[in-house]
């Protein structure tokens, strides 16, 4: 396989760093850990260092991780792996959303530029709906992660580092697990990690816009039927590993005000699930929307 070229920083520092875009900061680096353990550790150093709309991306991760300590790892500029900072005044009571505006952002970002069938799933993962390309799985279907996104917050500052990190041209040998994907192997129309970035920055711009716009307040913003429109997992039946070791097992039928997963229990008694390892129990064979 031909070498997988680096970023062009110069051109990424042009279109996105303030004025002419919207960060405030932008680190490039050749490799990291982890870039949520790099922001994290940097924001409990130097917080000034670290202003809202902050961004650190690594050509390559040798030790990512995701929720429950889960490891995520990936060939040299096979992946985009970038970590936001995010430090809204609306305060911490309104972070629950960051995880889920992430994940809107990143569907937007991938369907106008990869041209894939992005969709989320709640609360962190982003999916590709691969259809008879594949052969089903229990509990994803015909479905593969394609990216996820890892909040972190900081609270002494306060501020979260929301990471996101999507598989772009992994062949599917350089794959760790038999539900993930890349953008080439989902049929991308594009698989250039600088256009992916540009569209991601942007997408995440104007949903963090709107909701700051609204001090925090996802439903005036109009944002949580939007990320409900996107969201495979409503309307599907689901179980879920909630915490305290129960199993919820019911159907997704929405979201809440604050970005909890509205399940309706086998006895019609809806709970709200503000954390846990959601399983698909029977994923639809087409995309949404």
């Amino acid at each position: 396989m031909a070498m997988r070229p680096p970023l062009g920083v110069s051109t990424l520092r042009d279109l996105l760093l303030a004025p002419a875009g919207p960060l405030a900061r932008l680190d490039v680096v050749a490799e990291s850990p982890s870039t949520n353990d790099d922001v994290v550790s940097g924001l409990a150093r130097d917080p000034d260092a670290w202003p809202h709309a902050s961004l650190l991306v690594a050509e390559h991760q040798t030790a990512g991780h995701g929720r429950a300590g889960r490891t995520w790892t990936t060939p040299p500029r096979a992946a985009l792996t970038c970590t936001f900072v995010a430090r809204p005044r609306s305060g911490p009571a309104t972070y629950g959303w960051l995880p889920l505006l992430a994940g809107l952002g990143t569907v937007r970002a991938l369907r106008a530029t990869a041209g894939v069938r992005a969709q989320l799933k709640w609360p962190n993962d982003v999916l590709v709906e691969l259809g008879d390309r594949v052969e089903p799985i229990d509990g994803w279907g015909t479905t593969r992660k394609v990216a996820g996104v890892l909040a972190q917050v900081v609270p002494q500052v306060p501020a979260v580092a929301v990471g996101i990190g999507v598989n772009v041209d992994q062949r599917a040998d350089e794959l760790p697990v038999p539900w993930a994907t890349s953008l080439v192997l989902a049929g991308a129309r594009s698989a250039d990690r600088e256009s992916v970035l540009v569209a991601l920055v942007a997408a995440l711009h104007e949903v963090a816009q709107r909701w700051v716009e609204h001090d925090g307040d996802a439903a005036a913003a109009g944002l949580v039927e939007e990320v409900a429109s996107v969201c495979a997992t409503v309307g599907q039946r689901v179980q879920v590993d909630l915490p305290d070791d129960r199993v919820l097992v019911g159907t997704a039928t929405g979201l809440a005000p604050d970005g909890a997963l509205v399940v309706r229990d086998d006895a019609g008694v809806e709970r709200r699930v503000l954390a846990g390892d959601v399983t698909h129990v029977r994923v639809a064979g087409a995309a949404g929307p």
